[in-house]
């Protein structure tokens, strides 16, 4: 089941770090920056440009997906089983408008939507939190050096 601060940090930051395996084990990650919630037990996101993901997952549906806030150096990870519906099925018709909504100009690149149903919600914690740091001071800590950066 997908907690409500999953939910919550999954539609804030919306990227997410996928892992996959294909049939000889080999791991293949890949950043996903189109996820959405659809229901308390399933996320989706849209495909456009992965090759690599889409073989494992024919091959091997099993899936993990890192979420990070990294203001505040917590995160969830989730894994679960992953299925392809591609463009024009009942699925990727009932789910486009809710991708459409956020990301417009991107729905033409659109190949597929991979939807995950979830099995397990852990949470990610950075061990910063072990030696006494709040999420306050880290929050003004990485806000700090993300506006310092060159632009």
């Amino acid at each position: 089941m997908i907690t409500e601060a999953a939910r919550n940090l999954i539609e804030t930051w919306r990227l997410g770090f996928v892992a996959t395996a294909d049939a000889d084990g080999q791991v293949n990650l890949s950043p996903k920056g189109t996820f959405i919630v659809v229901d308390h037990e399933t996320i989706a996101f849209a495909e456009m440009r992965s090759p690599n993901t889409v073989r494992n997952i024919r091959v091997r549906p099993g899936v993990e997906v890192n979420f990070v806030d990294i203001l505040s150096r917590k995160g969830i990870r989730l894994r679960g089983t992953a299925r392809l519906e591609s463009k024009g099925s009942a699925t990727f018709e009932r789910l486009l408008p809710h991708f459409s909504a956020l990301w417009p100009d991107l729905t033409g690149m659109f190949n597929a939507v991979v939807l995950i149903e979830v099995a397990a919600c852990k949470p990610l914690l950075s061990p910063i939190y072990e030696q006494g740091a709040s999420e306050a001071e880290l929050r003004a800590l990485w806000k700090q050096k993300i506006q310092d950066m060159p632009a």
